[in-house]
């Protein structure tokens, strides 16, 4: 019945998983999967109660009550411009319970035990180690906690092949000899090249390093699973490790870069701070946007972390809701690695109940622009600047981007003319067609809807 109850989870955390592959069917995956995690848990529960009688059910049950408690909470609390800090905790918490897993069974046996146990059990506690601290750096810079900008460390990719290489070798001096402390000072070097190798990635390529991380804690659930012989344990963690994985590649191609030259490589323009935005701009007021877009058919809104930084969502919306008022047509462009994770933006306006309907991916996007009559940008840059068509010098060159300059008029929302993470300028906000309109998002959008209200 243990291991029927087992792949009936299994088959859930499956189906779970195909629902989240559409917006519609994402919330009731998401209930299916977590059924089938609430039935390996009791069965989990049930099944070592009766295999061990020393087993203290007011241990048991008070750590279920509490995770159950703190779940919530965040579940309640946390808001969505703050699910990328969650998904990156969440994702250090995982990896952190499955080196608790492999700890505990390094003490139980003393560090004595087949070659096949100890290489998971190596696993377990390296990659759950790296995953542990890894996340919580990133948490930190998506919190700012920790600077956002890269931080480059002495020896740079050289130190942190070092400190890997010594981790195997204190891995492998652990499994030769049997040696408890091996394994400690394995997972103490892991714990610190999670930090090492997080620290100098910047801010926004967090998407791909949160979905990375997300895939080491399936990998090493996985692996703490074929430790202690838990058949949910290790579908679930395998299913979370190759759905990480794959995320991760696909948002590496939508940035046209490898996994490797984000974790590895510096990226980035490097003209003087001083020579960007010192061309003229066309710049815009309320009134400007207002007219321009009450005057429109069709208005293409392309959000960015602008927007979530400001919280502008339900902001968007009700401009949104203005327009379609007038009959203007209104959807979303939504570019994937937009935000601080993936599907950051289409969490953001879910949570403003905009219709699913209308989102766009950059597929079906960029073939419109040039039908648009306004292009609204709110707090992007990099992934609507056009030197990534246009100028083979460009860091970016080649990174698929949201063709907003093709439309008749675009609306670019910014606090600024800074660069965005890859330090170039964007000629977009150089372009006769484009109205540049300084401010917070939020204010900035609020504004332009009593100025469109007023008209």
């Amino acid at each position: 019945m243990t291991e029927l109850a087992y792949l009936a989870a299994g088959v859930l955390f499956i189906v779970g998983l195909k629902g989240m592959t559409s917006p519609r069917t994402a919330r009731r995956g998401n209930r299916i999967a977590s059924v089938g995690m609430l039935v390996a848990v009791v069965v989990t529960v049930v099944d070592l109660l009766s295999l061990d009688t020393r087993l203290v059910w007011g241990l048991v049950i008070g750590g279920m009550v509490a995770g159950a408690v703190i779940g919530a909470f965040l579940a309640i609390r946390v808001q969505m411009t703050e699910m990328p800090q969650l998904v990156a905790a969440f994702n250090g918490f995982g990896g952190g319970a499955s080196a608790l897993v492999a700890a505990a069974a390094v003490v139980a046996s003393d560090a004595v035990m087949p070659t096949e146990t100890a290489v998971t059990i190596s696993l377990s506690l390296t990659i759950g180690a790296i995953t542990l601290t890894g996340s919580f750096v990133a948490f930190g810079k998506l919190q700012g906690l920790v600077p956002s900008r890269q931080m480059f460390l002495p020896g740079g990719s050289f130190t942190n092949g070092a400190i890997a290489a010594a981790a195997v070798i204190a891995a492998g001096v652990g499994m030769m000899y049997d040696s408890t402390n091996a394994y400690w000072v394995a997972t103490a070097l892991a714990a610190l090249l999670g930090i090492t190798a997080v620290l100098p990635i910047g801010g926004a390529d967090m998407p791909v390093v949160i979905s990375l991380l997300n895939s080491f804690s399936g990998i090493a659930a996985s692996m703490a699973g074929l430790v202690i012989g838990n058949q949910a344990l290790i579908i679930g963690g395998a299913l979370v490790g190759a759905a990480g994985l794959v995320l991760t590649l696909e948002m590496a191609v939508a940035m046209n870069r490898s996994v490797p030259s984000i974790l590895f490589a510096k990226f980035g323009g490097t003209a003087a701070a001083d020579s960007i935005g010192t061309q003229p701009v066309n710049r815009a007021t309320a009134d400007d946007c207002a007219i321009a877009l009450a005057y429109a058919q069709s208005v293409v809104i392309v959000p960015g972390y602008g927007l979530a930084v400001a919280q502008a969502q339900h902001a968007v919306k009700d401009l949104a809701n203005a327009l379609e008022a007038r009959g203007i047509a209104v959807t979303y462009a939504i570019h994937p690695v937009a935000g601080r994770m993936p599907g950051h933006m289409n969490v953001l306006l879910a949570e403003a109940d905009v219709s699913y309907d209308l989102l766009l991916d950059l597929d079906q996007a960029n073939p419109k622009f040039k039908q648009t009559d306004v292009v609204l940008v709110v707090g992007a840059n990099d992934v609507v600047n056009p030197a990534a068509n246009n100028d083979p010098g460009s860091p970016i060159y080649g990174m698929p981007v949201l063709n907003v300059e093709e439309a008749s008029t675009t609306i670019v929302v910014k606090r600024s003319l800074s660069a965005g993470f890859a330090g170039i300028d964007n000629p977009l906000f150089y372009q006769d067609s484009t109205l540049m309109y300084f401010g917070d998002a939020k204010k900035a959008l609020e504004d332009a809807l009593s100025a469109l209200e007023n008209l």
